[in-house]
């Protein structure tokens, strides 16, 4: 095995110093620094999408494709979880309601 060559290290260094200045840029700034007012009600909404980002694709996708029937114990839980949760704002109540509906159709019905 060769050792490492002048351009992969030179890279390594390059990375290494953008990460640097970019996680210390805000301590680098003499004065205090805030986000436009767009951006911050924007960010508002980042967590909700993040999570309908990974919760959706599970609820209605089999295997890599979308779910072709409607005896998919999945499709019935999530709405209950969420209505659930908009009800009581209580996530132990959500999961326990989404998996009292999903637990008997799965293992009972074999949805």
């Amino acid at each position: 095995m060769t050792g490492t060559d002048l351009w992969t290290m030179a890279v390594i260094v390059g990375l290494a110093c953008i990460t640097v200045l970019t996680r210390c840029f805000f301590f680098i700034l003499d004065r205090a620094w805030t986000l436009p007012g767009w951006a911050d009600r924007a960010l508002h909404y980042a967590p909700v999408a993040a999570l309908a980002g990974v919760i959706a694709p599970e609820v209605v996708m089999a295997g890599g494709q979308l779910v072709g029937t409607w005896q998919d114990a999945r499709l019935f839980a999530a709405p209950v979880g969420a209505l659930l949760y908009f009800w009581r704002r209580s996530v132990l109540l959500t999961i326990a309601g989404g998996m009292a509906v999903y637990l008997p159709l799965h293992l009972v019905l074999g949805w």
